[in-house]
């Protein structure tokens, strides 16, 4: 599988890349897998801060609201009670939460191939023969993706990350730069258009390639 491929300066290049079938050609036949590698990987970045206190963590309430018998009303040893206004919270969150999702090694692979293989029919993979930022500088950036014609919510993949490649990307609010080797389901799904370094595809190839099915 051919994909069009460009120079680092953003001219198309005379030899194109070849995509592995086994990575890219896969046919999605589970599309839940695809959710679940999605919603685990939201569900593994979520923070557990929200707390709530119970009733015998609120400050107060350590004396009889009133006398037990005599008033005519319901007996109460504490205002603290979770059904008084200002009292604890029945079943809140404890800040203990567990929201993780497992996935074994080789759904996520599964997934990923899926994924990779979605955005490959959808002509969203582009192969460049290098992503450099020599300087760090944005304007450069910009002016790649348009001469590539990488518009929208774009996902560059490199071999290895660099502090000028982050500089150069970080101001732009809909690119976003990964590694190879840490590639996801939702950076890819969520993606319009992907460029992949040719470095970054063998990465790839090897990784999910035949051998690791």
């Amino acid at each position: 599988m051919a994909v069009v491929t460009y120079t680092k300066a953003g001219a198309k290049a005379a030899n194109p890349a070849k995509l592995d079938k086994a990575v890219f050609g896969v046919k999605v036949e589970n599309h839940e897998l695809l959710k679940e590698a999605y919603l685990a990987y939201l569900a593994n970045g979520r923070s557990n801060y929200a707390k709530t206190l119970k009733r015998g963590e609120v400050r107060g309430g350590g004396i009889k609201p009133w006398r037990q018998k005599g008033t005519g009303r319901a007996r109460f040893g504490s205002s603290r009670n979770p059904i008084w206004t200002g009292g604890g919270v029945a079943f809140g969150p404890t800040g203990n939460e567990n929201y993780s999702r497992r996935l074994s090694t080789s759904s996520k692979r599964t997934a990923l191939r899926q994924a990779l293989s979605l955005a490959a029919d959808a002509d969203k993979l582009k192969v460049i023969e290098t992503f450099a930022c020599p300087e760090g500088k944005v304007k450069p950036t910009i002016a790649l993706l348009d001469k590539i014609g990488a518009g929208g919510t774009v996902l560059i993949v490199v071999s290895q990350k660099h502090g000028l490649d982050e500089r150069a990307t970080r101001n732009l609010p809909n690119v976003k730069v990964a590694q190879a080797k840490y590639l996801n389901v939702f950076d890819i799904m969520n993606a319009d258009n992907i460029i992949i370094s040719r470095k970054s595809l063998d990465i790839v190839h090897e990784w999910l390639g035949d051998k690791n099915v």
